[in-house]
């Protein structure tokens, strides 16, 4: 019966693992012409997964002697990582043959990479979260590379693998030091050994300290960030997609449940250090987005600018009145932020003509006049990602304001509102380029990409009038310590 409790608790994640090994080796069966075989393939793989992660919504299982644990925090995020997974996969496939890279074996490491983040979201132990961390990263270094022999591509692999690796150092140093302090690497023996007072409080800030820096550079938190527009520029668009919204969400899964259920004692040492990081974040994402003139390095900064908002929320973790409002308005911004970005580089990837190529602001001229619903989509998307009402976005914000408030940090939440007015600048000036300059742009209307675009569009309108159903499913994704 327990092996089974096991299983049930990991089975998307054995599920992604497993078909991803079979279709490796059936790809090469797979003729180099028909790889999208492999595509429908991979598919198929994550929509069983996301059949049984919605089928195991409201349980609370955990396997492997505590290693991993199943809840509501997991499986709102699991959903999250399984739908990235699907529409990278449809954001890629004409992409890849486009640009004369399509190889197969691009959605077998998505399928491993998306398990990766989908043990990240389940870890109950800090060996368990390194583990994770690294599957979810080592295919991400490939596919950041996969345009090779593209310059590029292969400039941004080798920074993201060096950083990366450089990141994934100070997490494992700081799982060390907290082993030191307590004597345990299971969530529930830390956090007992932190209750009972056997603990070495130097060793426990200064670890909680290293694994907060290693999460930084994930989810790109300025002084981290440093590889993020680079990497999001020469990264395959598909890829960039993939990694702007579902690494991020899996870098803001480990933070929450590493810090809210292990670390809420160390608010007291941690907290003015994420408040600095969160503003510094919010500034240097909108300051520097606005000199931009290249749209994927726009939106990399601005994928920097919205980690400091989501930061901005966490930085109250310690407060244990708001502690569920820190989870639920994180995964609501996370839903907000995925599907306004999605959209938002689904008409980048349709704009892009080469690799590289079509990707300046200039080169949006005249969109919006040829091909109107297209203008009209990423209006949407741009006033999203701003904060608009009437959008997904403007709730998004709103409630992670409320929760910075609600903590009592009134003056961080003023810096986001300040800075998401900055924000509009560049933002709106995509939708001015697009409207309001003339140009002839001749695009390849793909229909994979365009249902993505019209999905997105669609759900960032009409969930910002029942944002409540939304924020009612954040709500009920309840942490447990197993």
């Amino acid at each position: 019966m327990t092996q089974m409790i096991d299983l049930l608790t990991i089975l998307p994640v054995t599920i992604l693992v497993a078909w991803g090994v079979l279709l490796l080796v059936a790809d090469i069966w797979i003729p180099r012409d028909r790889k999208g075989i492999t595509a429908v393939l991979s598919v198929f793989g994550q929509a069983v997964a996301l059949g049984l992660v919605l089928a195991q919504g409201g349980q609370r299982l955990s396997d492997f002697n505590d290693m991993a644990v199943l809840d509501g925090f997991s499986t709102f995020l699991q959903v999250i990582f399984l739908a990235s997974g699907i529409t990278a996969v449809a954001l890629a496939y004409d992409y890849l043959k486009r640009m004369e890279i399509e190889r197969g074996e691009f959605y077998v490491l998505m399928l491993f990479s998306t398990a990766g983040m989908i043990l990240m979201s389940q870890a109950a132990n800090l060996l368990m979260v390194f583990l994770a961390l690294e599957l979810l990263s080592i295919p991400l270094y490939v596919l950041t590379g996969f345009a090779r022999p593209k310059l590029e591509s292969e400039e941004a692999a080798l920074k993201y693998f060096l950083l990366g690796a450089f990141a994934s150092g100070f997490v494992l140093y700081g799982i060390a030091l907290v082993f030191g302090a307590t004597g345990h690497l299971d969530f529930a023996g830390i956090v007992n050994a932190i209750q009972t007072g056997t603990t070495n409080p130097i060793l426990l800030v200064i670890g909680s300290a290293m694994l907060m820096v290693g999460f930084g550079f994930k989810v790109a938190t300025v002084p981290f960030q440093m590889w993020t527009p680079d990497v999001y520029q020469g990264a395959p668009t598909p890829v960039t997609a993939f990694m702007s919204v579902a690494v991020k969400a899996a870098g803001f899964a480990a933070l929450v449940r590493v810090f809210l259920l292990l670390f809420p004692s160390m608010a007291e040492q941690l907290t003015p250090v994420l408040w600095v990081l969160a503003a510094l974040t919010m500034l240097v994402g909108n300051i520097v987005a606005l000199a931009q003139t290249n749209i994927k390095r726009m939106l990399a900064y601005s994928s920097i600018a919205h980690a400091g908002y989501l930061l901005m929320a966490f930085v109250g973790y310690g407060n244990g009145l708001v502690a569920q409002n820190v989870v639920a308005s994180t995964l609501f911004y996370l839903v907000a932020y995925g599907v306004t970005s999605f959209g938002a580089w689904a008409l980048v990837i349709m704009l892009e003509q080469q690799e590289g190529v079509g990707l300046q602001l200039d080169d949006l001229a005249g969109v919006g006049k040829k091909y109107p619903w297209l203008g009209a989509a990423m209006l949407v998307f741009m006033l999203s990602f701003a904060g608009v009402p009437l959008t997904l976005g403007f709730w998004g914000k709103f409630y992670l304001f409320r929760t910075a408030l609600q903590a009592g940090y009134a003056g961080l939440a003023i810096v986001g509102l300040l800075t998401s007015v900055v924000s509009a600048y560049y933002y709106l000036r995509v939708v001015v380029n697009m409207f309001m300059k003339p140009g002839e742009p001749v695009l390849k209307i793909n229909p994979w990409v365009s249902i993505v675009i019209a999905v997105c569009a669609v759900a960032v309108v009409a969930l910002a009038f029942v944002p409540g159903s939304v924020l009612q499913l954040a709500l009920s994704a309840v942490l447990v310590l197993p």
